[in-house]
């Protein structure tokens, strides 16, 4: 089996890859080449790695035409932006291939109306990033139904694992706030804190796309989450990072426009985004369809994230 696997180097990539070459699998990922899987794995070994600009080349419109003419069975697309984008590699493999995956995301949902979230529940997406991956989604699941393109949508929740920042407890990326549940000390939350996140580690993201691409002919067509089994609140998730750290957590809480305004602006938007899509979404049709049960709880994904922050001294514990 020829799979190509285009941004393979990343979150997803760094546990998909490997995984694909021990499954017999002859790999080639198409990267910009900037940066190195997460982890070190004697299998890239066997990995062809192609440089790509994929930018550039859609602009030009021959990025779907490099993809076919590497001869792949399967492709996957992890780092699929835009609608265009999506629009010119599925002309390109529509008759070509055999499996078509794409990497979506959570946020095509919108807020969290009715919980758990499943896949079929109507879109109400917002901020560009959701809205252009839901646009992806309709466009691909059309073209599924119209022309029988071979795809399947995956579409992660928060992704965690060593190498990057998960998501803090209080909906942003600042290693602050892993600094005081370390060490005792106040951190302020949105709102009561009962706000949901929807970890999941990298490595059940990657389990999606395999279980996907062993169960075809159910796939196709068809959209799946990608998120740890349970949503953790923030609240919730706090007091387990306090806990990691042998300290009990000591929490404030703010209406979200008040702590937004004693955040730095990246900080107070990231907040927003989570708190406003207050992800929880359902992992019951990948398992009835594909067979697949994420091996990692909400706060054991980011857990898994936060470790390898101490670890590399990112998060001072004293």
């Amino acid at each position: 089996m020829r799979t190509v696997v285009i941004g393979g180097t990343g979150h997803i990539g760094t546990y998909l890859v490997p995984a694909l070459v021990r499954l017999g699998h002859q790999v080639t990922v198409l990267s910009r080449g900037e940066r190195t899987p997460y982890q070190s794995d004697g299998a890239w070994q066997q990995v062809e790695l192609v440089q790509v600009d994929r930018a550039a080349e859609d602009a030009a419109g021959t990025f779907g035409q490099r993809v076919v003419e590497l001869s792949p069975d399967v492709v996957i697309d992890l780092i699929c932006f835009t609608e265009d984008s999506a629009r010119q590699l599925a002309e390109a493999v529509q008759g070509r291939i055999q499996h078509l995956l794409h990497c979506g995301t959570i946020w095509v949902h919108g807020p969290s109306m009715v919980v758990p979230t499943r896949e079929d529940t109507p879109r109400r997406p917002f901020g560009d990033y959701g809205v252009q991956k839901a646009a992806i989604e309709t466009y691909l699941l059309g073209k599924a139904r119209r022309d029988g393109l071979p795809v399947t949508i995956v579409h992660p929740g928060h992704i965690c694992g060593p190498g990057w920042t998960p998501v803090n407890p209080a909906g942003n990326f600042d290693l602050g706030v892993y600094d005081k549940l370390a060490q005792g000390a106040d951190v302020l939350l949105p709102n009561l804190g009962l706000e949901t996140l929807n970890p999941v580690h990298a490595d059940d993201v990657a389990g999606v796309f395999l279980a996907a691409i062993a169960s075809r002919s159910t796939a196709i067509g068809e959209s799946f989450h990608a998120v740890a089994s349970d949503a953790v609140t923030l609240r919730g998730y706090a007091e387990a990072v306090a806990t990691r750290f042998g300290q009990k957590a000591r929490l404030g809480f703010l209406p979200i426009g008040q702590l937004q305004d004693r955040l730095p602006k990246p900080d107070g938007q990231a907040t927003w985004d989570h708190v406003l899509h207050s992800p929880n979404c359902s992992m019951a049709k990948a398992e009835r369809l594909l067979g697949f049960r994420p091996r990692y709880s909400a706060v054991e994904a980011a857990l898994a994230g936060i470790d390898w922050l101490v670890d590399a001294g990112k998060i001072t514990t004293t």
